[in-house]
């Protein structure tokens, strides 16, 4: 049987996959816009409230806390997409089958629901910056770096989290109470709307066990927002890139590719 390569010999049978999830993203905000204004609502309606009820001084933070809040939530979207594709459409039994490896798949997922969460995230950065500044607390290059390696850290993590989750669910039934109920946990236990400080002492030690916590305390610490020295600012960030590869490890095990 003749392979693709031998029959197509023009076309390239590599580096394909990537924009072909990039383009299924892409299609998904053209057809149905709401997609692209659902990300943006939840963080401003917790945004609305706490500018109502909360210092001005903490806005920056907050709005901190939702782009990270954002971009945790991609998770549940992959976990959605990858359990409708196995179960609905069979389409997990395809990529098995291809040269795919279940990484590359993974990192797929995760593109193909981050372009949907694009706006939201520019939306934000540009609060960021405007609020901010206003506030005392500009967009700094230090600040942005360290914002810009914490919201990639939470995409390949909870992506990951979300798929490992999605392979494990058996109906569609379970898809958006087990997704909801999961990243929701997650994004409220850590201090992403409020400092760290502000927690009772027993929740301070359970955020602590979270990532989405020192990703938080790395660019809220960065901005300077919260009083951080380059020390405590070097052990957040390690902190975090230890989380997260501890996250990875267990979630890549747990993840059923060719046996689901």
């Amino acid at each position: 049987m003749a392979t693709v390569q031998e029959s197509f010999p023009t076309v390239p049978t590599e580096g394909r996959s990537l924009p072909a999830f990039g383009i299924v993203g892409w299609r998904w905000i053209s057809r149905n816009p709401a997609v692209a204004i659902t990300p943006v609502l939840l963080p401003f309606i917790f945004l609305y409230f706490l500018s109502l009820i909360s210092p001005p001084d903490l806005l920056p933070l907050e709005i901190v806390g939702a782009m990270l809040f954002t971009m945790q939530n991609i998770g549940s979207w992959t976990l959605g997409d990858s359990a409708f594709w196995r179960i609905e459409c069979s389409l997990q039994d395809l990529f098995v089958a291809s040269p795919l490896s279940r990484v590359r798949y993974l990192f797929g997922i995760a593109f193909s629901n981050l372009i949907a969460m694009l706006p939201a995230l520019a939306i934000l950065t540009a609060l960021l910056a405007w609020v901010g500044g206003a506030r005392g607390y500009p967009l700094t290059p230090l600040g942005a770096v360290a914002l810009f390696a914490a919201l990639f850290t939470m995409w390949v993590l909870f992506s990951s989290i979300g798929i490992a989750i999605s392979s494990r669910i058996q109906t569609q039934r379970e898809i958006w109470p087990v997704g909801n109920l999961t990243f929701t946990i997650l994004g409220m236990l850590s201090p992403l709307y409020y400092p760290l400080k502000a927690l009772p002492p027993l929740w301070q030690d359970a955020a602590r066990f979270l990532p989405t916590t020192y990703a938080a305390l790395l660019v809220q610490g960065a901005l300077g927002i919260t009083p951080a020295s380059p020390t405590q600012l070097l052990l957040y960030a390690g902190l975090l890139a230890v989380c997260a590869l501890a996250g990875l490890t267990i979630t890549l095990r747990l993840y059923r590719w060719g046996e689901a």
